[in-house]
């Protein structure tokens, strides 16, 4: 991906003014933002300036780096914003200096724009009509003399066009009602007052209770806006959207009304009891009651559905980035197995590079039966093609078919190898199947074949493979198809690319979706490169990338260090050192008086340097101590070791369940309130947020990601709703009861108060209002297998 470049650069005051907002929210120096800045904006990419570039950021790691570019694009907007309101107001002849300063203080869009509603062109209103007809001379008298009746003042405007005093003081309202909506003091206190004693409350429409039953937890639910969670909020977003439920934001309806009129009423100004002061107190009434009040519900609402946006996008690459880096089985030969009962189980051998050899179509089920023929020919593939792994997707039939694998392995002669078998998630298996990448690649071989060569492929490395399938179809993220989808895609598309590149990608077997997420390239440069390749050969040297047509100097700085090459020219190659920084590579091995083929991977014989030094040159201490760490351990994969679950013998389906059972699975995904986790009988459990560990936990992430292998032991079994409860405590769950009661207290409810209770033991449903989408459709998203 390029740098920030979409808009041009703010004046030097303003883009100081930006350095030191985003140096305070990135805990960095404006210095150090000032400098990644101008490398984003000349055209560097967040996992370079990272990894090559932390002399002159001063150590901005990539995390910092993509906030720092995302809070850059929205303020340049801002700025942008700023200087066109100035410009109108201008151009109106109505620019004054508190008004200058006051638009020069804002700090987000949404007070900017208050404060230019005044002046902002509309189309006729109330206000105006009423200002057309000699009106607003009448409000000013009100406001100058409260001692006389309104009701008197009105009288002297009373025309064709306003023939009652009613009408007179109706117009009167409309203006100052108008006053108050632009008031941009007013609105800030009130927004601010809404946000901090507002509560968000959802109520079934009548006669939908039967068809909105998924969202029965929010029939009438109440709590505090500010601190509902973000899978609650898009819970009732949804079951709005689908008008299952009525939303409603406001303050306490005994006591916040009356505040906010008090806000409005100070506004005002109201200092007595006279006849005007009445007529005002009303006005205000009025105003919040039918005006302000919804004008705070749009912006809350507004508020809410962003915040919850940003925290399920946060959850989704969180999600995301776990499964990316996943640990690879390595290059091993892969049986890849995409299990089905009607139409068979598809098989494909791949070997250790990942390239098919071998495909088959396998019917152990009904209707054919051929159990004996299936294990004949999966015995053969393994034979034949001398297969170290297994892998089998977790979809329809997945344990049927492990089944039919273990005993078919059962048979082989003893002394005989035996392949591991290992399930694989298929989530996104059939989008690549279907895809046109799929169809290039395979052009002859039957869709739900390139399945099976897509289950292989991602056991041997998960990474490379899943960067074939749009991040969105691999399903690990909480309602994602609800979520502002161009934030996500740009939120999963930078997960992605920094794995890639944290990673690094071997430059003679890539393919050209996994080359399009190095830095620096993108799709195009990457099909030359791997057009070049099928043309010229393996590359022999990293400098070589240069003569693929397309590929320029500045594109070569970007990617070079995370291409590898193994067995190269240069044995430099294969590491993340960077051939900008090989000299001073050299000059560090030359030190230690040995070839560098001797020194690269041998720790011993770096010991006794001292990284300050090769400090100079234009390199500091963090490139000497990266090139020393990178010597030691050339293209060292940050990923962990390959492990995998081993799932109960005998628990195929979740009727083979009962409440007690102690299993092994792998979890798939990581939510707010939880973590599911596939125990293999093809629906996953949930770990609720109370159940992950014996101590109060925050955030499910802090003790699970995506792709761990974890204990676990069932707390509930619902059939007929397909609904697993699962614990990874061992304390019995006293402390779960008791964050079950603090979750209750603090929506409001009876301290104590539980649901879903099993055998005197607390369900590990989550406590009602909590996650509707745990065990409810509204998350089906999320805990269904894709493809």
């Amino acid at each position: 991906m390029t740098g920030v470049r979409t808009l041009r650069r703010p004046p030097l005051d303003t883009a100081d003014r930006i350095a030191r907002i985003i140096a305070t929210e990135i805990d960095a120096r404006p210095a150090q933002v000032s400098a990644a800045v101008g490398l984003l904006d000349e055209g560097a990419t967040v996992p370079f300036v990272a990894r090559y570039r932390k002399e002159v950021t001063g150590g901005l790691d990539d995390s910092q780096l993509r906030t720092l570019a995302d809070r850059l694009a929205y303020l340049r907007e801002l700025e942008q914003r700023r200087a066109a309101i100035v410009e109108s107001i201008r151009s109106q002849d109505k620019m004054t200096d508190e008004l200058a300063r006051a638009i020069a203080g804002a700090e987000t869009k949404a007070a900017l724009e208050d404060i230019y509603l005044p002046y902002k062109p509309k189309r006729r209103t109330k206000a105006m009509i009423a200002r057309e007809n000699g009106l607003e001379p009448l409000l000013r008298a009100i406001l100058d003399d409260r001692s006389v009746a309104p009701e008197a003042l009105a009288e002297g405007y009373l025309c064709e066009a306003v023939p009652t005093v009613k009408d007179a003081l109706t117009g009167a309202r409309d203006i100052l009602t108008e006053e108050l909506s632009e008031n941009a003091d007013l609105l800030g206190r009130l927004r601010d007052f809404m946000r901090a004693e507002a509560f968000i409350a959802a109520r079934v429409v009548p006669g939908k209770e039967e068809e909105g039953a998924k969202f029965s937890d929010y029939f009438d639910h109440r709590e505090k806006w500010a601190g509902i969670p973000s899978h609650r909020a898009l819970a009732i977003l949804r079951a709005s959207k689908e008008e299952i439920v009525t939303i409603e934001i406001a303050p306490d309806p005994e006591t916040g009304a009356e505040r906010a009129k008090g806000m409005i009423c100070a506004a005002i100004g109201i200092p007595g009891d006279g006849p005007g002061d009445k007529w005002l107190r009303d006005v205000a009434a009025w105003t919040w009651r039918v005006k302000l009040s919804l004008s705070m519900y749009l912006d809350l609402l507004t508020e809410l559905r962003q915040r919850a946006h940003e925290e399920a996008i946060a959850v989704f690459a969180r999600n995301l980035k776990d499964l990316l880096l996943a640990a690879p089985a390595g290059a091993k030969a892969t049986l890849g197995l995409d299990p089905g009962i009607r139409t068979g189980v598809k098989a494909a051998v791949v070997d250790a590079t990942g390239k098919l050899v071998a495909t088959d179509t396998l019917y152990p089920f009904q209707p054919k039966n051929d159990l004996r023929g299936a294990q004949a020919s999966l015995l053969n593939l393994i034979s034949r093609h001398d297969v170290d792994l297994i892998a089998i997707g977790n979809g329809t039939a997945s344990r049927e078919t492990e089944k039919m694998v273990a005993d078919a392995l059962s048979m082989l002669p003893a002394g005989v190898k035996k392949p591991t078998k290992v399930i694989v998630s298929e989530a996104g298996a059939s989008v690549y199947s279907a895809s046109e990448l799929a169809a290039r690649e395979f052009p002859d071989l039957d869709v739900s074949l390139r399945g099976a060569v897509s289950i292989a492929r991602r056991l041997q490395d998960p990474l490379a493979e899943l960067v074939k399938i749009t991040p969105e179809s691999i399903g690990v993220g909480q309602y994602q198809h609800d979520v502002d989808q161009r934030r996500l895609a740009k939120a999963l598309e930078a997960v992605v690319e920094d794995a890639v590149n944290a990673v690094g990608v071997d430059l003679n077997t890539a393919s050209a979706p996994l080359l399009a997420h190095v830095a620096g390239l993108g799709p195009s440069l990457a099909q030359s490169i791997v057009g070049y390749r099928d043309g010229h050969g393996a590359f022999g040297a990293r400098k070589a990338l240069l003569e693929v047509p397309g590929l320029g100097p500045k594109a070569f700085e970007q990617c070079a260090g995370f291409l590898r090459i193994r067995d190269g020219e240069e044995p430099l190659d294969a590491s993340s050192v960077h051939p900008e920084a090989y000299g001073l590579a050299r000059r560090i091995v030359s030190a230690c008086g040995r070839d560098i083929r001797q020194i690269m991977g041998n720790p011993a014989a770096l010991k006794g340097l001292r990284a300050e030094e090769f400090v100079g040159d234009g390199f500091g201490l963090p490139t000497v101590r990266d090139i020393l760490a990178e010597l030691e351990k050339p293209g060292r994969d940050p990923r962990p070791s390959f492990v995998t679950a081993s799932f109960a013998e005998g628990v195929e389906d979740i009727k083979d369940l009962k409440p007690g059972m102690q299993l092994e699975g792998t979890v798939t995904n990581v939510a707010a309130f939880g973590a599911f986790v596939d125990i293999g009988v093809h629906q996953d459990g949930l770990v609720h947020i109370s159940q992950l560990a014996d101590r109060f936990v925050k955030d499910p992430h802090e003790v699970v990601k995506a792709g761990d292998v974890v204990k676990v032991r069932v707390t509930e079994v619902d059939i007929p709703r397909k609904r697993i409860g699962l614990s990874m405590r061992k304390d019995g769950g006293g402390e779960a009861r008791a964050q079950e009661r603090r979750d209750g207290a603090q929506r409001g409810k009876p301290s104590g108060k539980t649901s879903g209770k099993t055998g005197g033991k607390m369900s590990a449903r989550p406590p009602k209002g909590d996650d509707t989408g745990a065990f409810g459709a509204a998350l089906m998203d999320a805990m269904r297998k894709k493809g």
